[in-house]
């Protein structure tokens, strides 16, 4: 069965160009097509509208396209964001940002929020000390942040958090650090898609599995620093620097692309304080997950 995946073209996704470069999903034969989004905005509609099966993002967006009436699901997690704080070589402390530009994805969904929370919890409003910039997904994002001076700050994930270090920014903190756990990438699908190919989903989930796996195996480093290397066009010290974050505990990749219930909460709280959504109080999280897929998927996944 063919299936279309729909990711932003960032290092998170390593545990999925693994599984189809060693064969996992050939094993359950499914052939995955793999689809670059420029942004989140179309992401959401080409998931909804049945442009791809599955996508990969943070899964903040997939509570974005339920709460907008789109019956999303997510089916797994994958990984804590691994974002910077990243700024230019002008800003030294939180407090420069004041009335400069926040360069963002989509300017309510996500890391974006999550920026914006960071930049509350150092004093400083949207509009009232700094504004927003719609700049992309973190590739494109990445780059306008080099080319334009007056993007003065933005969240950037690895790898492009390692190659603009090599172009004169600089990160002021992790997002780990400076707001905790939080559920970033996972999986999201179409509720009536999953119910309709569960076998192919858990299929899918189970080689990702091991995909995850492969890369976080100790034993393949090399390996998987040279397919960062071949697949982002890195210098050796921005791959080795990427595989790192990956596989560093608590902020990179989750073992076994588990689900953080504790990080999707700080996800909501984010959303609710910041969006002021639901009066401002986060709702219990069921409505936006099902796990069984991924449950069934981890019995029939192989280590590796």
């Amino acid at each position: 069965m063919k299936l279309r995946v729909n990711i932003f073209n960032t290092s998170s996704n390593l545990p999925l160009l693994a599984g189809v470069a060693k064969g996992f999903f050939a094993q359950r034969e499914l052939t995955i097509e793999i689809q670059n989004t420029p942004n989140s905005d179309e992401q959401r509609a080409g998931l909804a509208d049945g442009s791809f099966e599955i996508a990969h993002a943070a899964v903040d967006n997939a509570v974005a396209m339920i709460e907008s009436g789109k019956d999303a699901l997510i089916v797994s997690g994958g990984d804590a964001g691994m974002n910077d704080f990243m700024v230019r070589a002008e800003i030294h402390t939180m407090a420069d940002l004041r009335g400069k530009l926040l360069a963002v994805d989509a300017p309510n969904t996500a890391y974006a929020l999550a920026a914006k929370k960071i930049l509350k919890l150092n004093g400083l409003l949207e509009n009232r000390d700094y504004k927003v910039k719609l700049a992309g997904g973190t590739g494109p994002r990445s780059a306008a942040m080099v080319a334009d001076p007056q993007l003065a700050a933005g969240m950037v994930n690895p790898p492009f958090s390692f190659s603009v270090r090599e172009k004169g920014l600089k990160s002021l903190g992790t997002q780990f650090d400076l707001l905790g756990p939080y559920q970033a990438t996972g999986a999201f699908v179409m509720r009536q898609w999953a119910k309709a190919n569960a076998g192919a989903l858990e299929g899918y989930l189970a080689a990702y599995i091991e995909g995850q796996r492969h890369v976080m195996n100790p034993a393949n480093r090399g390996e998987m620093i040279a397919l960062l290397t071949s697949s982002f066009k890195l210098s050796p010290q921005a791959a080795e620097g990427t595989y790192e974050a990956l596989v560093k505990p608590g902020s990179g990749l989750a073992v076994d692309a588990r689900f953080s219930d504790e990080g999707f909460k700080t996800a909501l709280a984010i959303r609710a304080e910041m969006e002021g959504m639901w009066g401002g109080t986060p709702p219990a999280p069921d409505k936006y997950i099902d796990l069984s897929y991924y449950g069934r998927a981890i019995k029939a996944a192989h280590a590796h």
